[in-house]
């Protein structure tokens, strides 16, 4: 991917002036500009081969899906030029017809790729966004330690596996805040959740804590309001972490957190035991609801989480004092999470949402976790009186 200056004429526009174009042309185009071509707020998708059709595939909301290349003259060469604002990132694939023969795949022409459970995408990133520096892992923090242990769940019915975070330099004559994080496993391989940890502890962003990672086992099943689920955070594993471990044992000292799906589970296991923990932390939650009907368009796995977000905006309660919510401005979600920030604030409890030029993935999810964590467990640097 190239980033360029923006200038009146576009590189590809300038590149039609040439036809017509022969490969070796093509070769030095691509060799130079790379792919996406990123120009002030346009970015420019290229494919190269002999087929029928080529579209870009994503889950951008407010751009079609899919995006048709068009081919420049009678080369192999296709393109096609959107609109990127600043500070924005997309995954996306490529799509080719051939005859019959339909294809999708990372793009070839950029090797820059993103992971999810779902597999990998490529990645379009716009000027002024960059990774933030807490991502990668530095030689100079010190690592904290993961534990991985099953618990047995009466409520579960069930060994429950989970990965208890210590940090740096544990001491037990220390006592450490708890977070709870939901979809444990992706967030450690997806969002390289240990390593920012024992970067932002390190850095003195976040207060030193204790970070349980718990994966579900059905989560269409588990994580909408789900009632045994919600019996074993709070009455198990809470506990049980709290005999074992020095832990702050009140709400402030509490965090429940998730994303998507796993935003719900949070959610619903606070209202289910309202004032138990201090915070949440919601991230791209599935706060998906309807003002009048049935249809929400989300399928049937939607229908729980439907029926419950319908049931706490009729009786909204501050089930915790603090929310830090964030969700991409690319995303169908965007519109229940903005709506459902004052239903929150309205309850008195606390509640910072911010949002990114991204969309409904682990990346964004990545990126957002400096703000939350030093938000809810503020360490020396960042600890302020607001």
């Amino acid at each position: 991917m190239s980033i360029q200056a923006p200038t009146a004429r576009l590189a590809v526009n300038r590149l039609r002036e040439r036809l017509p174009l022969d490969g070796p042309t093509i070769d030095r185009f691509i060799e130079r500009f790379g792919c996406p071509i990123i120009e002030g707020e346009r970015a420019t998708f290229l494919y190269r081969g002999d087929v029928d059709e080529v579209w870009v595939r994503h889950r951008v909301v407010g751009l079609p899906d899919p995006l048709p290349l068009k081919r420049i003259g009678d080369s192999d060469l296709w393109s096609v030029t959107t609109v990127l604002p600043e500070g924005s990132r997309v995954e996306y694939q490529v799509e080719i017809r051939k005859g019959e023969h339909y294809e999708r795949f990372n793009d070839p022409l950029n090797p820059r790729l993103a992971h999810s459970p779902m597999g990998s995408s490529s990645v379009c990133a716009a000027i002024g966004y960059r990774v933030p520096d807490w991502v990668a892992f530095d030689p100079e923090a010190r690592q904290g330690t993961l534990v991985e242990e099953q618990i047995r769940s009466k409520a579960l019915r069930r060994d429950q596996p989970v990965q208890i975070y210590l940090p740096a330099r544990f001491n037990r004559a220390q006592r450490y805040p708890l977070l709870v994080v939901h979809d444990g496993t992706d967030f450690l391989e997806f969002a390289a959740m240990k390593t920012v940890l024992d970067n932002l502890i390190h850095r003195l962003d976040v207060d030193p804590l204790v970070a349980v990672f718990v994966p579900p086992r059905d989560r269409l099943k588990e994580y909408p309001n789900h009632a045994p689920h919600a019996r074993f955070i709070a009455r198990e594993l809470v506990p049980l972490l709290t005999e074992r471990l020095p832990l702050v044992d009140t709400p402030e000292g509490r965090c429940l957190m998730g994303s998507s799906f796993g935003g719900i589970a949070a959610l619903s296991t606070a209202v289910r035991y309202p004032g138990f923990f201090g915070s949440l932390m919601l991230q791209s939650a599935s706060l998906v609801f309807t003002d009048i009907g049935f249809d929400h368009g989300g399928g049937p796995a939607f229908d729980p989480v439907v029926k419950f977000v319908n049931r706490f905006r009729e009786k909204p309660s501050a089930v915790v004092d603090r929310i830090f919510m964030t969700c991409g401005v690319y995303e169908p979600l965007i519109t229940p999470n903005r709506s459902m920030v004052p239903v929150f604030r309205h309850t008195g409890m606390k509640v910072r949402y911010t949002e990114a030029r991204d969309g409904h993935n682990w990346e964004n999810w990545r990126d957002r976790l400096g703000d939350g964590l030093s938000w809810i467990f503020p360490g020396p640097q960042k600890f302020v009186y607001e």
